[in-house]
């Protein structure tokens, strides 16, 4: 079955630097665009950005343009988010995300709190 396991969130300080990892299994990865997703706290969730299978195009959010950058290795299966220059507006539990074949899959999310 699918599975999407995020890692790598934590407690950093403004402006500080962070990268998320998705460890990804049960499917063909190669084969499928991958994203990322947050929901800062008491808000909806919202799309962070999404990278094509080939890793050759990718999108982002105008919020977050200039400071995150998304990537992926399809020989390890896994996805990643380099997030810098990280504000208190960016704390949000971070999501991986898979849309296949008609569903949509979720791991189960990484906390990134930014604070002094």
């Amino acid at each position: 079955q699918v599975q999407l396991v995020e890692s790598g969130g934590g407690l950093v300080q403004p402006g500080g630097p962070l990268r998320l990892s998705c460890a990804a299994s049960g499917f063909t990865f190669s084969s499928y665009a991958m994203s990322w997703y947050r929901q800062p706290p008491g808000k909806e969730r919202e799309l962070v950005a999404t990278i094509s299978t080939t890793g050759s195009s990718t999108y982002g959010v105008d919020s977050m343009k200039g400071r995150h950058t998304i990537s992926r290795d399809n020989a390890k299966n896994t996805v990643y988010l380099q997030m810098t220059s990280l504000k208190p507006e960016d704390t949000a539990v971070y999501f991986c995300n898979i849309k296949r074949m008609g569903q949509e899959y979720w791991g189960q999310g990484t906390q990134v709190a930014v604070s002094t």
